[in-house]
């Protein structure tokens, strides 16, 4: 089967790209400049303006499925996001990098005489209010920035697809633990500094997910044709900030003896500080009902994967 995946050469893209083409599946990454990328047997870049289907429209017809997981990163490109990175002019880019990833993926399936099967669009938690109450699919929007972009912009940009009849899959998912983006890498400095601790309060939630469950979460949503709609994809054991923190020094026999107050976290990221300082657990039983299982359900077995202990 023929897969197309925007944004496939992040993380998630090009884990999944390998867990495709393993399986003997035709895969099709779509990106600005498919040279800088080292693609696996059976991969194949296409070069695109990440704003229309011009030069790649054409391969969504008969293809299985289009995977949307295009836009501008969130928190950066180093291990510790700087103040100004949701700049005016960024969060515009933020937005309209997804919006316009979503409305050339429409465009494809809109131009295909076989439609794709299925478009699955990445989306994420911060849909929701940063609260302790657990939130499901129906629970209500928040109003930060980053629930902007996700329910204004992100989550919309691929909704035409439905009206042509096509299958569509909404991920909100968790923040990824990898060792290259996301939440892990800082805390993993903190600690091999020996300044380990909980960020603020540390009674914040934090929902998380393990690459291997979100690469396997994507597989099983487009895969299953009674799958359609929003989904919630994290782990389905939340931990507090202060847990996350203590199980992390646990694994990596490192003391958690320095906590780094709310204020200076501000001080330091300005609005980025959003990211550590506020939290939303979510509940996965809709997911969890169609079938899928965790390999990673516990973050201590996760991280203990992670970093080879």
């Amino acid at each position: 089967m023929r897969y197309i995946i925007t944004g496939g050469s992040g993380i998630i893209g090009s884990e999944l790209t390998k867990s495709l083409t393993a399986d003997g599946h035709e895969v099709i990454i779509l990106s600005r400049d498919p040279s800088r990328h080292a693609l696996p047997a059976g991969a194949q870049g296409v070069k695109w303006d990440a704003r229309t289907a011009e030069g790649w429209g054409h391969l969504a017809d008969g293809a299985f499925a289009i995977v949307n997981l295009a836009g501008e990163t969130i928190g950066g490109s180093g291990t510790i996001p700087l103040p100004g990175t949701w700049s005016a002019e960024r969060k515009q880019r933020i937005k309209n990098s997804r919006l316009r990833a979503g409305e050339a993926v429409v465009a494809a399936v809109e131009s295909a005489a076989v439609r794709p099967e299925v478009v699955f669009q990445m989306s994420g938690i911060d849909y929701y209010p940063s609260s302790g109450k657990t939130m499901i699919e129906e629970s209500e929007r928040g109003r930060q920035f980053l629930a902007e972009v996700v329910a204004d912009y992100w989550e919309p940009s691929t909704e035409p697809v439905e009206a042509m009849g096509v299958r569509r899959v909404v991920a909100r998912t968790a923040p990824l633990l990898n060792l290259e983006t996301g939440p892990l890498p800082a805390s993993l400095l903190q600690f091999k500094l020996f300044a380990g601790g909980r960020l603020g309060s540390g009674k914040q939630w934090f929902s998380w997910i393990h690459t291997q469950d979100v690469v396997r979460a994507i597989r099983f949503l487009t895969e299953t044709s009674a799958a359609r709609g929003i989904y919630n994809v994290a782990a389905p054991n939340t931990v507090t900030n202060e847990e996350f923190t203590r199980i992390l020094g646990k694994v990596m026999g490192r003391p958690t003896l320095i906590p780094v107050p709310e204020f200076a976290l501000k001080l330091m990221l300005g609005e980025v500080a959003a990211l550590v300082l506020e939290g939303r657990p979510v509940n996965v039983n809709k997911l969890l009902s169609l079938g899928f299982t965790f390999k990673y359900p516990e973050l201590e077995a996760a991280l203990m994967d992670l970093l080879n202990k």
